[in-house]
């Protein structure tokens, strides 16, 4: 079996959210630790992760520095923690599988994702990034060439485009590494969002993509038979913060549409994780939902929310967690 895990910000900052270098690493020791589980089980596996917080802070140093130093563009910023990130959670994996007895080895790939110039969020962005800035420090990086909004009383905020992942770019160097045994990282935060000239070559825009849609196009290219969705949660919710609030088991894709469709997954959270989970699922493999701590029980089919392109049986419990 292979596995594609992506990892959400709560793998990589501590309980509180805080994202100094002792709280990254130490999270990310946690999560290499689950996932060495895994494949001491013997599922090949693939790592994709977020990395909002991390570039998060080097927009906080693009802003301080700003006057000293040339403000590093978006794409950078991508290039840079998917490196950082990769080059934290290949150590932490190589010490786990050597804990393990495992003779396995990690890598990690530096990975673009091409993204449509002519996609509708370059004309109208409206993904929040960065931290909020009062107006006229705002107007000094606006004269950059940056897009930022009046977010009222917190301030001023800046706001890219999120536009969909076409293809990711380095996923036949990723599934070669897979098939030569190494557990790989790749698609950090979506990508590195690229453009294709007319002349063929690549050009870096300043634009975020959603990690989890990432995280399902590539679960397609490297041939993975699951796609595992670690959140902070075990299992999406319908009618969350509801009397009629419930866990999601099993289920088929059409039943997990309809929910989607009446509005029960919010946009900044569950939205694109489920999306994500539908678009693996429709591809003919298994999507799962769940908790970092519950990984090997989600990719056995187990724990979590599991989602399938075919229907359940009539006595099946879709709704409920399995357990």
């Amino acid at each position: 079996m292979r596995a594609l895990i992506a990892l959400g910000g709560n793998a990589m900052t501590s309980s509180t959210g805080e994202a100094t270098v002792a709280a990254q690493e130490a999270a990310l020791g946690t999560a290499a630790e689950r996932i060495a589980d895994l494949v001491a089980r013997g599922v090949d596996v693939v790592i994709t992760h977020g990395n909002g917080p991390q570039v998060g802070n080097l927009l906080v140093k693009n802003e301080l520095a700003a006057d000293v130093v040339p403000i590093v563009p978006l794409d950078w910023c991508g290039a840079q923690t998917q490196g950082t990130i990769g080059y934290t959670l290949t150590k932490r994996l190589d010490e786990a599988f050597a804990r393990r007895g495992l003779d396995r080895r990690s890598a990690s790939v530096v990975t673009r994702a091409l993204v449509d110039a002519d996609d509708p969020g370059f004309t109208t962005p409206t993904k929040p990034i960065g931290r909020f800035l009062p107006e006229a420090q705002a107007r000094r990086f606006i004269a950059e060439g940056q897009n930022w909004q009046d977010m009222g009383e917190r301030g001023w905020r800046r706001v890219v485009a999120s536009p969909e992942p076409r293809e990711i770019l380095d996923a036949p160097a990723v599934l070669n590494l897979v098939r030569a045994g190494f557990v790989t990282v790749a698609a950090g935060g979506g990508g590195i969002p690229v453009v294709r000239e007319d002349g063929g070559a690549l050009l870096g825009v300043e634009a975020v993509i959603d990690k989890d849609l990432a995280a399902a196009l590539l679960g397609v290219l490297v041939e993975a038979d699951v796609l595992l969705i670690a959140t902070d949660v075990e299992h999406a919710i319908v009618g969350y913060a509801t009397p009629q609030a419930r866990p999601l088991g099993t289920i088929d894709v059409a039943e997990l549409t309809a929910f989607a469709a009446e509005g029960h997954f919010a946009a900044g959270s569950m939205g694109p994780k489920v999306e994500a989970a539908l678009r693996f699922a429709r591809s003919g493999g298994r999507s799962v939902i769940t908790s970092l701590d519950h990984i090997v029980e989600a990719v056995e089919g187990r724990v979590g929310t599991q989602v399938t392109a075919a229907p359940q049986p009539a006595h099946a419990e879709p709704h409920q967690s399995r357990p």
